[in-house]
């Protein structure tokens, strides 16, 4: 099996480098402008109407780089399962905020002791026309930012995604934790009142859906934190020189290095493989890999670096954190073997 990017998902990695290697207070905003953002929107909407892996590409170029944009949560957590699961009528009012103001959306899955469960223990109810959330989300990324979160949750027994504006009452928002107190909202994929188009999929699908696209968005990331923190590393070790010669000469620098790889080299296979068929036994794998081998690659090359990995106008810094951020945010390395004993 070829699980090789083909030449529009290469030409789109090329231009997402572009983008962000470019010096810019603004890149969020470059992204949208060079339609980076729109990729997954349909074609009737003014998108590619493309899907998962031309998502991936853009988020391992973010994760190459270590941008602090939010990649992760408006496309792989908000575009990809509104465009997947939304019925029309939602797609037409949701996505033109993302590519035509760059607005930013998240997800809210995990919650306290609990990262991305299968069952909830959010609770949705009906009332009147909509239905209203209730319950603590944890490990929200740019939840501050968000325009539109979408909140996993238990709707008369059955998982559901519910779409919530933070701007309503009854959300509470601090850090990475959102809380719900009979916040308003809609079910994803369940048509409005007199509205007989539906999703693409029945509504209950969305909730699993989206634990999917989570997975597969936080290891593209991965897999491009992880190259990119190697690519700094190999250029440092290769012009540092300690006794009169390149670091990268010593046998005990190089050893780590190509740790380092191997650890990077099977992630990129990893994720490649499970964006490509959204398999849970692939996600489970690759988040595994993110979870029990990213963090500890990134510190390597933190160490390979000497003081100057530490100094804050050095972008290993970056690579650091979002690894740390990664690994926390698909439930850490305990949680996701588990995950791969289940299956």
């Amino acid at each position: 099996m070829d699980f090789s990017l083909d030449e529009t998902q290469q030409e789109i990695a090329r231009l997402a480098a572009d983008v962000l290697g470019k010096e810019s207070d603004t890149p969020w905003k470059a992204l949208g402008e060079a339609g980076l953002l729109s990729l997954a929107v349909p074609e009737r909407l003014g998108g590619d109407g493309l899907g998962v892996l031309e998502t991936a590409a853009v988020l391992t170029e973010v994760g190459r780089r270590a941008v602090d944009v939010p990649a992760l949560a408006t496309l792989a957590l908000g575009v990809l399962p509104i465009a997947r699961y939304g019925t029309p009528q939602q797609q037409e009012e949701l996505l033109p905020l993302v590519t035509e103001q760059h607005a930013v959306f998240t997800a809210a899955l995990s919650e306290p002791s609990s990262p991305l469960p299968a069952e909830p223990g959010t609770t949705a109810r009906r009332e009147g026309a909509g239905v209203v959330v209730s319950g603590v989300k944890i490990n929200v990324p740019h939840a501050a930012a968000a325009q539109r979160i979408l909140v996993s949750a238990t709707l008369e027994g059955v998982p559901v995604v519910v779409v919530v504006d933070p701007a309503g009452e009854g959300v509470s928002t601090s850090d990475h934790r959102v809380e719900f107190d009979c916040a308003a909202g809609e079910v994803l994929g369940e048509p409005h009142a007199g509205d007989t188009a539906s999703g693409e999929l029945p509504a209950r699908d969305a909730a699993l859906g989206i634990r999917r696209f989570a997975l597969a968005g936080a290891c593209a990331v991965a897999d491009g934190v992880l190259a990119g923190a190697l690519d700094l590393t190999v250029k440092h070790v290769g012009t540092r020189h300690q006794f009169g010669k390149p670091l990268s000469t010593f046998q005990a620098a190089a050893c780590q290095v190509a740790d380092v790889y191997i650890a990077s080299r099977t992630l990129h296979l990893a994720t490649l493989t499970a964006c490509w068929n959204l398999d849970d036994t692939d996600l489970d794998t690759a988040a595994y890999w993110l979870a029990a081998e990213a963090l500890p690659a990134v510190h390597t090359c933190h160490h390979l670096h000497g003081g100057l990995g530490l100094d804050i106008t050095y972008p290993m810094h970056r690579y650091y954190g979002m690894a740390k951020e990664l690994t926390r945010f698909v439930g850490g390395v305990e949680h996701r073997l588990g995950a791969i004993d289940v299956h």
